[in-house]
């Protein structure tokens, strides 16, 4: 499984319709073949900073995501959107919350 986490900083008089478009569009993403999980998240500091966090099988069904018209489509929408450039990183678990909870348990 990779893991996507996007920081996207958000003009603040933005954030309103940053919101409708996700919703609209989240269905869609979350129908792509190979996501699993997609969630946005608000950063608890600065409201106008959101976060996406999915979960794809692999960077190839990420890749085609990102190749997709739902990804093109999606993006020149809140594109425009933007107070500062994306940041984006995939990152794989190293340490399963599982496997870390069973050895609490057996300590």
């Amino acid at each position: 499984m990779l893991i996507r986490i996007v920081r996207l900083t958000l003009a603040p008089s933005r954030v309103a319709e940053f919101h409708a478009h996700f919703q609209e569009v989240a269905p869609r993403i979350r129908q792509v073949e190979g996501c699993r999980h997609l969630e946005l998240w608000t950063d608890a500091t600065y409201p106008n900073v959101v976060i996406t966090h999915s979960h794809w099988t692999n960077d190839d069904a990420l890749q085609a995501y990102r190749h997709s018209e739902v990804f093109r489509t999606a993006w020149s929408a809140v594109k425009p959107l933007f107070a500062a450039r994306p940041e984006a990183f995939s990152a794989t678990v190293a340490h399963p919350a599982s496997a870390i909870a069973a050895a609490q348990s057996s300590a």
